[in-house]
């Protein structure tokens, strides 16, 4: 059988600074094996959770020329095209990580950044880093998969449509994995967010001392 993974990641930082995004996964080339996406160019987020861009915001169908290879266990690192500074399910049969397109309701999530609350505002440890590296779960099964990094901007979310999405997916082939656990909280993009979802329409520097409540479904643990 065949999964997808959603990898989930907010992170804070200063309100003037550059977009960004997620070229590649360290030890690989720009787009090699992340699909280049519609902001390759330009940098630009997505601010709809409705829109198919939400899932990979790629620049056109289809897959990347590469799948990286990583064993359960291991780490997979994401880097970012600038620095982020903003505040903020197996592949199914028949297919491999290079032609689906992460459609239906088969992604989990397996990492998140959780900030801190201190005076009202909220801080991501994450903030000002070039680079982002997670534990790929040991009982996955083996074989193909997407993995989706999403970095929710939330300096300016204090009203519906105003958090901006910064997403990529990579293919990669998941080797050595024990596959005992299946990931059972499945979500869709588009699908698994609303607008005014509390973790998304929020305003970060007046947040009464509230622990910050992520958007998405649970991280899964083996």
């Amino acid at each position: 059988m065949k999964a997808a993974a959603a990898f989930a990641l907010l992170v804070a930082g200063a309100q003037a600074a550059p977009h960004y995004t997620f070229p590649n996964l360290a030890g690989t080339s720009a787009w090699s094996s992340v699909r280049q996406t519609a902001n390759f160019q330009s940098n630009g987020p997505v601010t709809d959770v409705n829109s198919d861009a939400i899932r990979c915001y790629q620049r056109a169908a289809g897959g990347a020329p590469d799948t990286t290879e990583v064993k359960a266990g291991g780490q997979l690192t994401w880097v970012a095209a600038p620095n982020i500074y903003h505040p903020g399910g197996y592949v199914p049969s028949g297919q491999t990580a290079a032609s689906w397109d992460g459609s239906g309701k088969v992604w989990f999530k397996v990492f998140q950044d959780m900030p801190t609350a201190a005076s009202g505002q909220y801080t991501w440890p994450s903030n000002g880093k070039a680079q982002i590296s997670f534990t790929v779960p040991q009982c996955l099964a083996e074989g193909d998969y997407l993995f989706r990094i999403e970095h929710v901007a939330l300096h300016s979310a204090s009203a519906a449509g105003g958090a901006q999405f910064y997403i990529s997916c990579a293919q990669v082939h998941v080797s050595g994995g024990s596959g005992s656990a299946s990931p059972s909280d499945l979500v869709s993009f588009p699908g698994a967010y609303k607008a005014t979802d509390p973790g998304i329409m929020i305003n970060i520097y007046n947040n009464g001392g509230k622990q910050y409540q992520p958007a998405g479904p649970s991280v899964f643990t083996c």
